[in-house]
């Protein structure tokens, strides 16, 4: 290791696979957001509600995932970024979730899936594995 160059570049499949994992629960998640959301106009808002629990503990996973695979490879730090930016942004969605805002939060809602999808397809590309 020099000091110009930095640490050198390991493989890291473990980072790598729960990177995969997380950002594909994360995906997975939003698309049930996206399934219950219709039920906050007619009905009870607890499956939405939970599914926005669950979105802030698995995109929180991916995000140390992206960051824990960073370090060790120091790939791109780019979806490290993106996922704490989806991390965080989903507690911005929770705050402006209710009815009075929902011109906020749906176009916050297709913003955090660019992110989430986007995260989880360089997860599967071929540059994570450099």
């Amino acid at each position: 290791m020099s000091a110009a160059t930095g640490p050198a570049r390991t493989s890291s499949p473990g980072t790598l696979r729960a990177l995969q994992v997380f950002a594909v629960l994360t995906v997975v998640n939003l698309a049930w957001q996206f399934v219950t959301a219709g039920r906050l106009f007619p009905g009870p808002v607890d499956l939405h509600a939970t599914g926005a629990i669950v979105l802030h503990v698995v995109s929180g996973f991916a995000a140390v995932a992206a960051g824990a695979h960073w370090y060790r490879t120091r790939t791109s730090p780019w979806p490290g970024v993106i996922a704490v930016i989806v991390f965080v942004y989903t507690f911005v969605q929770a705050a402006t979730g209710d009815r009075m805002s929902l011109a906020v939060h749906i176009p916050g809602a297709m913003a955090l899936v660019v992110g989430a999808v986007w995260v989880a397809l360089w997860s599967f590309g071929r540059s994570p594995r450099l």
